[in-house]
């Protein structure tokens, strides 16, 4: 149990697929609250499942995590090593009175079920075996492993304050006498979140609103007990832009995805922040913003939709604020080093304006650095024309004339606009051949860019190779 003041917070994934971006919404809003009090965020893999548990999946979740950068505050845990402690309260309920063993049958479950159904009435347990004053109940079969059951309170409700959607009320006849443990003996998933969460020491507990319908049940078992409440907040989910649940297609997919995409973790948060919750119209925020400002008492009331244009407007931004050291670290990722290359600030000062993503860091990055092979055939059939040889020849000569001050964007601009002036030229009938033979197409940045990055030699080189190449026209 930790000593904390500040809130403690969870993030409890099951192993069972991919960690995808509503959970890791929910993992950073509980990760914001418990950091803003100063309190402890904590990891905890619901592992019970044996038959679905995927340990790539586990490793995929830890990995996630690390990414982000928001660790566990304490040792990861995992239910499947806590069983003997679940048993431990199940055995205690049991002793108590509070809960008993339930020898019904599936069969009879069925029937049950059907005969409630066919009187239009919600499907629920009917207390056969729930031990009470002055009842007789059924002789105990010989083939029936029982399921555990806790006794819930038949009359009354249910009853607490959701930090995002208020006040909330459940009538008892909503809860019935719910499964904590299997005929096997496992604990069920409500009975074992409410133990963990206790043990954990949670004061405040973030989730979807999906979960909501799990709430009393937890309450039932934490009043059993003799816990402490902690609050709750259940959000609402992301949607589709069409307003349905979100898919892989709509973007969600596993995280680790993200970032083989080439989107920048802090770009990723930023984007799920907002999901749900805002400050005034700012868009962009850094952790330290996030820290400052996120209250999950201000969580949005209603679902929020999936823009996957802001998710890219905001990584366009992230790669243009990080430095560029981060940068040439982050293309290793993706198989381009720049470490040794001489101009790699250059490079990316003039890269990265143009990128969305680190992929397309890593194209913009290569259509410089590449000798191209081959040129773009429309723009060779559009711009290069009679004289354009001729005038790039002369124009080659006016840059060895000057090659020694070529090592900046203002001398090249400098040196060429006269060119273009004195020969009666409009600046694509220069620019757009020279960046064909440069990079192999009409779409690059600035050729006095690409000109200072590359240097005479490389310029000049690239040039007499598309001249006599004739830009692959013959």
């Amino acid at each position: 149990m930790s000593i904390t003041s500040g809130a403690i917070t969870r993030f409890a994934p099951s192993p069972t697929g991919y960690l995808h971006i509503g959970g890791l919404r929910t993992a950073l809003y509980s990760y914001l609250w418990a950091k803003k009090t100063k309190g402890e965020f904590k990891l905890r893999i619901e592992d019970t499942d044996n038959a679905r548990n995927n340990e790539d999946a586990v490793r995929a979740i830890l990995e996630a995590f690390d990414w982000v950068g928001m660790p566990s505050d304490c040792e990861i845990e995992y239910q499947s090593k806590r069983v003997d402690i679940y048993k431990k309260y199940i055995n205690q309920l049991l002793e108590e009175g509070k809960a008993y063993k339930c020898y019904m049958s599936r069969d009879e479950l069925d029937a049950l079920r059907a005969s409630q159904e066919a009187a239009k009435e919600n499907p629920r347990y009917d207390g056969t075996w729930r031990p009470e004053d002055g009842k007789v109940l059924p002789e105990i079969p010989a083939d029936i492993e029982p399921v555990i059951r806790i006794k819930a309170p038949k009359e009354g409700a249910i009853t607490f304050e959701d930090g995002v959607k208020g006040s909330m009320k459940f009538d008892a006849n909503q809860v019935d006498d719910f499964v904590i443990a299997r005929a096997n003996g496992m604990p069920i998933y409500n009975f074992v979140v409410a133990i963990d969460d206790h043990l954990m020491g949670m004061t405040d507990v973030l989730r979807g609103d999906d979960h909501l319908t799990n709430t009393p049940k937890q309450i039932v078992i934490y009043n059993a007990l003799g816990f402490d409440v902690p609050k709750f907040y259940h959000m609402p989910m992301i949607n589709n832009p069409q307003g349905k649940k979100l898919s892989k297609r709509d973007g969600a997919m596993d995280v680790m995805q993200y970032k083989a995409d080439g989107y920048l973790p802090e770009a990723l948060l930023n984007f799920l922040v907002r999901l749900g919750w805002s400050n005034g119209d700012q868009e962009v925020f850094s952790m330290d913003e996030m820290l400052e400002l996120f209250d999950p008492n201000n969580i949005n009331k209603s679902a929020s939709s999936y823009n996957a244009e802001k998710l890219l407007w905001l990584n366009s931004e992230y790669i243009k604020a990080v430095s560029n050291d981060r940068l040439v670290e982050e293309l290793k990722a993706f198989d381009l080093d720049l470490h040794d290359y001489s101009k790699k600030m250059e490079i990316l000062d003039l890269s990265k304006q143009r990128a969305q993503t680190l992929l397309e860091l890593k194209t913009a990055v290569n259509t410089i650095l590449e000798v191209p092979t081959s040129y773009e055939a429309k723009g060779s059939k559009k711009f290069v024309k009679e004289g354009t040889i001729e005038m790039l020849n002369k124009y080659l000569a006016l840059l060895e004339e000057n090659k020694d001050e070529l090592y900046s964007v203002e001398n090249v601009e400098a040196i060429t606009k006269p060119f273009i002036e004195s020969n009666g030229l409009k600046f694509p009938q220069l620019f757009q051949p020279i960046r064909i033979a440069l990079t192999g197409g009409t779409q690059a940045p600035s050729v006095y860019d690409i000109i200072s990055v590359l240097g005479f030699d490389e310029t000049k080189s690239r040039l007499n190779t598309a001249i006599e190449k004739n830009f692959n026209k013959e």
